[in-house]
């Protein structure tokens, strides 16, 4: 599903990623760890697409994304690849449902594009990507918070939220940042524990930047970062 292949990434003189080769299978979850300033975060980016190696190629489901045009990386960005941040970054004047819908609005506007293979999103207008959005909520057991702002939910539910919306568009791949960094350990168990029914359910894969220990012990493997390097995977 992901396949990174010599990636480097440099700022300047600052070399963060020395040569990152790692593959991630279609249904895997694997957790990406090490110290502050290992490159973990870099990594990520560069999966996502929000970022371009300096050198080496990335591909997500078959696509060498690293030959995309800036517009047809949108496109599969869109299509392809969820995210779920630390501090969930909901838009708190738009409630739970608003929120969810948000990158299937933005999918909807979008014009197709040349350059790699079509993904189909899992609704056709705004109606059906409001039926999407109630799934979801209903998936997340927060029904009853679908018309709440932000400022009106607990954390975990934030970060439910924030997990429903990354689904919205039925991406092939999730990728998480510290997502559970935030959380007390309720809220921290009760979310690792979705990740894990996410992918038994649905089949998605997950890959997780994260300094929980706990998580990633429980992910199928846990790749360490040292100094722009995999150390390790275990």
């Amino acid at each position: 599903m992901i396949q990174l292949t010599n990636i480097t990434k440099s700022f300047d003189d600052l070399q963060v990623l020395k040569g990152i080769d790692l593959s991630v299978e279609q249904g895997e979850i694997v957790s990406i760890v090490g110290p502050s300033g290992a490159g973990k975060t870099t990594l990520l980016h560069i999966m996502g697409t929000l970022d371009r190696p300096t050198s080496g190629t990335v591909s997500i489901a078959g696509t060498d994304v690293s030959q995309l045009t800036s517009n047809q990386l949108s496109h599969f960005r869109s299509r392809y690849i969820g995210f779920v941040f630390q501090f969930h970054q909901l838009l708190p004047e738009f409630t739970a449902l608003e929120n969810i819908m948000i990158p299937g609005m933005i999918a909807l506007g979008q014009h197709g594009v040349k350059g790699f293979p079509h993904k189909e999103l899992p609704f056709h207008n705004s109606s059906t990507l409001r039926n999407r959005a109630l799934d979801l909520l209903e998936t997340m057991n927060l029904t009853d918070r679908a018309g709440h702002k932000p400022n009106q939910l607990s954390g975990g539910e934030r970060q439910r939220i924030a997990v429903a919306r990354a689904l919205v568009n039925n991406p092939s791949v999730i990728l998480a940042d510290e997502p559970s960094g935030s959380l007390d350990t309720q809220n921290k168990v009760e979310l690792h524990q979705l990740f894990f029914d996410l992918r038994n359910q649905f089949g998605y894969t997950f890959a997780i930047v994260t300094h929980d220990e706990t998580l990633a012990a429980m992910t199928d493997r846990t790749i360490r970062l040292i100094d722009g390097q995999i150390d390790k995977t275990e």
